[in-house]
């Protein structure tokens, strides 16, 4: 069971998010419109185990939620994109034929983005009417953003007759979205869980390797609950992207007396105690957590 924050101006509030009716979004885009939409969604996740490994080569271990982000969409005419969320009650819209625009900040970056990328791809998209509405809380750490995504990249891609997209290749871009056009450093995971998670299962992903092994959750009676802290996950302006840096630093200086070194996934940790006496305290502290993770996560 979730317990919900909300969005309110694309940030975390005390107003629950509820659940989304279908019908009552298809019916919203026939009246902001005037056509029939198909509808696209995918789904929040929570990690199980492994934080801060994935943008380290290393393993994470999360699984989809039953929160799920939800697109009503139908092809346009022309080569704009205009995008209406319910739950912001904001409208924004794009041309695919004009030059990125610069980063704005706000919600529109991760859609735009996404087409942007899309593109790179060589998929021709159209122009299309998007209406959003999600049941994953922004700014709770629940993935809002790759949920997102990932929704908006599967129906662009759909309503343009692009040949089928596998989830690798739209959780990359979703990937590349958030590096590019969001300023956020972030690993694979979460775009990775969004587009190729499978009910009753968590995910062990190589993030080196991207290999996804599905893992059976036989747990009965037991539920997983994930509690709202009412503490806002928002990465591209937390201390994430200096995290990412200093793993970064920590690894490239292990490298230099350790034969092999790539990343901190291939370090042991007795490997890695050996040596952290070389690294400043901060990041023999980030270093030594990642390592320990990954051998964590693979137990």
């Amino acid at each position: 069971m979730v317990s919900p924050a909300a969005q309110s101006k694309g940030r975390a509030s005390d107003v629950p998010v509820s659940r989304v009716d279908v019908a009552q979004l298809k019916r919203a885009f026939r009246a902001r419109f005037g056509v029939a939409p198909r509808v696209f969604s995918a789904p929040g996740r929570v990690n199980l185990i492994g934080e801060h490994t994935d943008y380290n080569e290393g393993f994470v271990l999360p699984m989809a939620i039953e929160r799920r982000t939800f697109v009503a969409g139908a092809a346009r005419n022309d080569r704009t994109v205009l995008v209406r969320s319910l739950n912001l009650g904001a409208e924004f819209a794009f041309d695919l034929d004009a030059a990125p625009a610069p980063r704005r900040g706000i919600w529109g970056d991760y859609v735009e983005g996404m087409a942007r990328e899309l593109m790179k791809l060589g998929l021709p998209l159209r122009g299309a009417d998007l209406l959003l509405d999600s049941e994953v809380p922004a700014g709770a750490g629940l993935s809002a953003s790759a949920a997102l995504e990932m929704a908006t990249g599967f129906a662009l891609a759909e309503l343009s007759g692009s040949p089928p997209l596998d989830g690798k290749t739209l959780a990359l871009a979703g990937q590349a979205a958030e590096h590019e056009y969001v300023g956020t450093l972030c690993g694979i995971m979460d775009q990775y869980i969004s587009a190729l998670g499978v009910s009753g299962h968590a995910l062990l992903i190589d993030c080196r390797s991207l290999e996804p092994t599905r893992v059976a959750l036989r747990i009965g009676s037991a539920r997983l609950v994930v509690c709202d802290t009412r503490v806002k996950h928002e990465l591209a302006s937390s201390a994430y992207n200096v995290r990412h840096a200093e793993c970064r630093a920590g690894a490239a200086s292990l490298a230099e007396r350790i034969p092999g070194v790539r990343s901190l996934r291939d370090l042991s940790l007795e490997v890695f105690e050996s040596h952290a006496a070389a690294l400043s305290p901060t990041i023999a502290r980030r270093c030594r957590h990642v390592v320990s993770e990954n051998a964590r996560t693979l137990e």
